[in-house]
């Protein structure tokens, strides 16, 4: 599953990628029998499923795993809307109409949903065992509270608010 450079290359160009592109051609030769919410459902059910499946451990993966699974999604969405390869456009259907995130968007959510999980004792108790809640205060100790990064919800498009970034953002006082 992990190349022996300690990257998930080959895990996601080999298990995660090549499956759900295969269930994208058995998908686009039914896509004529089924409507668009039908077809929403199995893309949902067969593609994204997979895509979103132990997601989190792509939190700092290279942009270059990242592209191929959004490739995954972005075919997904061509099949669900009918467009074709090369129309433009993709990208505001994937967000407004299908109400689907981007891969990156996909990972952050879901780290941030963890973190609530987590810091409402919500968790399941392997998590919890191993995470450590660290003060605000011992981050800064070497720092300035200006100098420190702080996540602001003009950075994260609305479409994220939907996984928690609205709790998160709220337990930390931003």
């Amino acid at each position: 599953m992990i190349s022996s450079d300690l990257s998930l290359e080959k895990h996601v160009i080999d298990t995660v990628c090549s499956k759900c592109f295969f269930c994208l051609r058995q998908l686009k030769r039914v896509r004529r029998s089924l409507d668009a919410e039908s077809m929403k459902t199995l893309v949902h059910a067969f593609v994204t499923s997979r895509v979103d499946y132990g997601n989190i451990i792509l939190v700092g993966a290279p942009k270059s795993v990242i592209d191929k699974l959004q490739r995954v999604l972005n075919a997904g969405a061509r099949i669900v809307t009918g467009t074709r390869k090369y129309d433009r456009g993709l990208s505001h259907l994937l967000h407004t109409k299908l109400h689907w995130l981007d891969v990156q968007e996909r990972v952050l959510c879901k780290l941030a949903l963890t973190v609530h999980r987590y810091l409402q004792h919500k968790a399941p108790q392997y998590l919890s065992n191993c995470c450590v809640a660290v003060s605000e205060a011992a981050i800064c100790r070497s720092s300035s509270a200006s100098t420190h990064p702080m996540i602001s919800s003009q950075n994260i498009r609305p479409s994220c608010f939907c996984c928690g970034w609205l709790d998160v953002l709220e337990l930390t006082g931003r």
